[in-house]
């Protein structure tokens, strides 16, 4: 490390990136480097490129060709290995990271999507008479939980009976299920108890106890509406969960119609290539989309491109005092979703990604010789138990070489920990509107 600091790379790029060299310790300076552009392809790390041959030569002995094995490896604006890094290749859910920067780069991170509840009637007794009008905001986490405690909100305005029919316009999706006729059947069931079914109920159970069950019955049906209703009385806006929660949400679990909607909303994907390569720099040549989940052997990225977009991600987040680790899976933390019988090395940032014959992975590894290292694996094959503990024991690998670092870096450091993320269905995030 004090060869790279005292060369002049270290200044070099900090003058570029207009930081001052004294501002903090070096390799956390270099934990904000991700412009790809100022990529310094120097002499090959000697570490980094015997344990890449070590790597691709075992899988060699498996019959998986290296030809067809993408990986990338980066410390700040060095290169430290590669091979085929700069070749389109089938990335499966390494697409959510194009998607959370198009998101990043359309939206803030404490962005919330808006579901407004009006009426075309009076409520008297209890009864509201007229329709009850959903007009989704694009919410792509309108889940049970919101159902319920937006019947529960219904229920404090005193209304627990609908003469008239559930009229759905708007972007609105409940459950993944993005058809609004199907979206509002499923809204209309969430809305009264008494015609729950165990979908419903076990999600109920899962909330805290003593959270009343709605009552809201509602007497016609379910109307899909294009255009809103001029006669309508304004009575709650719900607020969704925060952008940087729906992505921490749809990346760890790998959320596919979450990233769906979300692509939609941005204008599907040549919008999420075009905003991904601009904020990049990469050719968008590397980065090709068919959609914004990554299903599909059609979406190809290159290494060097999905290490790109990572590191983008992270200087998106910066300005709002978030890292990566506040959008994506945290091995060692976040031990439910794709990282469940993984052994990552524990303070790494990962996005996995699997199709039926490629296993990926990408993030960053925080160590005590080379600082973060930003690193891309794409394997081709279907032996994806073996691949997948073939990059576990990649970066463990590195990590054994370059030493674990002793505490995790700041620039990398989950900024939700000791705060309470907010929970799906708080009633908090219904704002009452009607003054009756």
């Amino acid at each position: 490390m004090l060869d790279l600091i005292s060369s002049g790379l270290v200044g070099f790029w900090l003058g570029v990136a207009g930081i001052h060299p004294e501002a903090s310790a070096a390799w956390e300076l270099l934990a904000l480097q991700t412009a790809p552009a100022l990529v310094l392809n120097s002499a090959p790390d000697s570490v980094a490129m015997t344990t890449l041959q070590q790597y691709l030569q075992g899988l060699k002995t498996k019959g998986i060709a290296s030809p067809e094995q993408g990986i990338w490896i980066q410390s700040g604006p060095l290169l430290l290995s590669e091979n085929n890094g700069r070749v389109p290749l089938p990335a499966a859910s390494l697409t959510k990271i194009a998607t959370s920067l198009a998101a990043l780069k359309t939206w803030r991170p404490n962005h919330r999507f808006q579901t407004l509840i009006s009426a075309t009637g009076p409520i008297q007794k209890g009864v509201l008479e007229g329709d009850l009008i959903v007009t989704g905001g694009g919410d792509p986490l309108f889940v049970w939980e919101e159902a319920i405690a937006l019947g529960n909100s219904l229920n404090r305005l005193g209304i627990s009976r609908v003469t008239g029919n559930l009229v759905v316009t708007g972007n609105f999706a409940m459950n993944y299920q993005s058809d609004p006729l199907k979206a509002g059947e499923l809204l209309k069931q969430g809305l009264d108890a008494s015609t729950w079914k165990a979908a419903a109920k076990m999600q109920y159970s899962t909330l805290p106890p003593g959270t009343p069950k709605p009552r809201v019955a509602i007497a016609g049906t379910v109307q899909v509406a294009a255009i809103v209703n001029p006669k309508q009385i304004l009575l709650l806006r719900h607020h969704s969960l925060s952008l940087a929660e729906i992505l921490k949400k749809m990346n760890v679990y790998s959320n596919n119609e979450m990233a769906q909607m979300l692509g939609q909303m941005l204008g599907g994907a040549p919008s999420v290539r075009q905003i991904a390569a601009t904020t990049t720099g990469v050719p968008d040549s590397e980065i090709l989309l068919d959609n914004t989940s990554g299903l599909g052997m059609e979406n190809q990225i290159s290494p060097r491109a999905a290490c790109a977009m990572f590191m983008a991600v992270q200087r998106e987040l910066l300005p709002y005092k978030l890292s990566v680790a506040d959008l994506f899976p945290v091995s060692g933390r976040d031990r439910r979703g794709t990282l469940e019988l993984r052994h990552v090395p524990a303070g790494a940032v990962v996005k996995t990604g699997t199709l039926n014959e490629v296993s990926a992975l990408a993030g960053v590894l925080p160590t005590r010789d080379r600082g973060l290292v930003w690193f891309v694996i794409i394997n081709r094959g279907w032996q994806l138990e073996s691949l997948r503990a073939g990059q576990d024991k990649f970066l463990q690998n590195l990590l054994h070489k370059w030493h674990a670092s002793p505490v995790i870096p700041t620039a990398i450091a989950p900024h939700a920990i000791g705060v309470t993320p907010t929970p799906l269905g708080a009633a908090s995030r219904n704002e009452i509107l009607y003054k009756g």
